[in-house]
C-alpha cells in the first residue's frame, strides 16, 4: 500500500486496531491447540527473541530494506507453526510477547523500506499479540509504531489519539526509558498539532524520565531509548515548535552523546541537524553536516535516508552559486 492509500483509508485502520482482542484468547488457544501440533517451549520463545534482536540489530545499522525478508521467512516458516503447536499458557503468553516484538521489527522494516500501508499492518498485529499476552509496553511500542507514521505523513488528529492511546497503555510501565519513549512521541504529536500546551508538558515529562534512566539497558523493549536518541527527537520536537537555537544544541548533543553508534541513526541526525543549520541562515554548517551525512549514508537502504537526500538536494538547488553546494548536489543520490 503506498502512502495516498495510507491517507485515504489507512487512519481508520490505525485506530479502529484500537479495539482490544479477547483476553482470554492465549488460554482458549493453549487448551484447543491440535494434538499434532509441534510441543513449543521456552527454547522456541528464546529463539524469536534472539532472532529478533539478530535481525533488529542489522536493520539499524544498513536500513530495514536490507533484512525485512528473512523477518518475514522466519515469520512464516518457522514461527507460525509455533503459534499453533502445543504450548502451556505460561508459554503461550511468552511466545505472544516474542512474536509481538518480531512482528513490530517487521512493521519497522516496512516502513523504513518504504511500505506504509504493510508497515501499519504489522503494527496492529503486533499491538493485537501484546493485547491477548497482557504486556502493555510491547502495546504502547505498537500503537507509538502506528503514531509515528501518522506523525510522518502529516495525519495531527490520528497521530495526536493513538499517541494518548500509547501513553495511557503505558501508565503502569515503571522503565523511565520507556515512559520517556511515549512521552516523547505524545509531545511530537501534540507539536504537529500546534498544541503547543500539550507538547510542552509531554516533552517536560520525558526529559524528566530520561535523567531518571540507568545508564545500562534493561530487558525492556523500549532499553533502546537512549540520551541520544532522546536529544534527536527533543531536538526535531523543538525545531517544530520554532525554538531553533535549542533544537540545534539537542541534535549536537545526540551526536556527542557515547551509544548513538547506529550508522543509519547517525545519518538521520546528521541530516536534521543540517536542515536546522540551514534554518538558521548558517549555511557553511550546513554545508559541512551534510557532507558528513553523505559520508555515513552509503550503502544504507532506509527511506527516511532516501527521503533526507532528497530533502537536502532540493535545499542545495538553491545554493547552486556556492561551490561546495554544488559539489554536494552531485555527490547526493537518493537510494532507490
Amino acid at each position: 500500500m503506498e502512502r495516498r492509500h495510507f491517507l485515504g483509508a489507512g487512519t481508520s485502520y490505525a485506530l479502529a486496531a484500537l479495539a482490544l482482542p479477547d483476553l482470554d484468547a492465549v488460554t482458549r488457544r493453549s487448551r484447543a491447540a491440535a494434538d499434532g501440533g509441534v510441543h513449543v517451549g521456552q527454547g522456541e520463545v528464546l529463539a524469536i527473541r534472539q532472532m529478533t534482536a539478530v535481525l533488529g540489530d542489522a536493520a539499524s545499522e544498513l536500513g530495514g530494506g536490507h533484512a525485512r525478508h528473512l523477518a518475514v521467512r522466519y515469520l512464516t516458516q518457522d514461527v507460525a507453526s509455533w503459534l499453533d503447536g502445543r504450548y502451556s499458557e505460561t508459554t503461550g503468553r511468552e511466545l505472544f510477547a516474542a512474536t509481538s516484538q518480531l512482528v513490530h521489527l517487521a512493521g519497522w522494516m516496512a516502513g523504513n523500506e518504504g511500505n506504509q500501508g504493510l508497515a501499519q499492518r504489522y503494527y496492529a498485529h503486533s499491538y493485537r499479540l501484546a493485547a491477548e499476552t497482557g504486556d502493555p509496553e510491547l502495546a504502547a511500542t505498537a500503537l507509538r509504531g502506528m503514531a509515528v507514521q501518522a506523525i510522518d505523513l502529516g495525519h495531527r488528529a490520528a497521530a495526536v489519539r493513538l499517541s494518548e492511546e500509547c501513553v495511557h497503555f503505558a501508565s503502569s510501565v515503571q522503565d523511565p526509558r520507556a515512559v520517556a519513549y511515549y512521552q516523547a512521541t505524545l509531545a511530537n504529536a501534540a507539536a504537529l498539532d500546534g498544541d503547543r500546551r500539550t507538547a510542552t508538558a509531554a516533552l517536560a515529562a520525558s526529559e524528566s524520565a530520561i535523567e531518571k534512566a540507568p545508564k545500562t539497558p534493561g530487558e525492556s523493549w523500549a532499553a533502546h531509548y537512549s540520551q541520544g536518541r532522546w536529544a534527536h527527537e527533543t531536538g526535531m520536537i523543538l525545531a517544530r515548535l520554532g525554538d531553533l537555537d535549542a533544537a540545534e544544541d539537542h541534535l549536537h548533543h545526540a551526536l556527542a552523546i557515547h551509544g548513538l553508534d547506529r550508522r543509519r541513526t547517525r545519518a538521520i541526525v546528521l541530516a536534521d541537524l543540517g536542515q536546522v543549520q540551514l534554518r538558521r541562515h548558517r549555511t557553511d554548517a550546513a554545508l559541512a553536516t551534510w557532507s558528513d551525512f553523505l559520508d555515513t549514508a552509503e550503502g544504507i537502504r532506509s527511506v527516511k535516508v532516501a527521503e533526507a537526500t532528497a530533502s537536502i538536494r532540493a535545499r542545495l538547488h538553491h545554493l547552486h552559486h556556492i561551490p561546495a553546494a554544488a559539489d554536494l548536489a552531485r555527490r547526493a543520490t537518493p537510494w532507490r
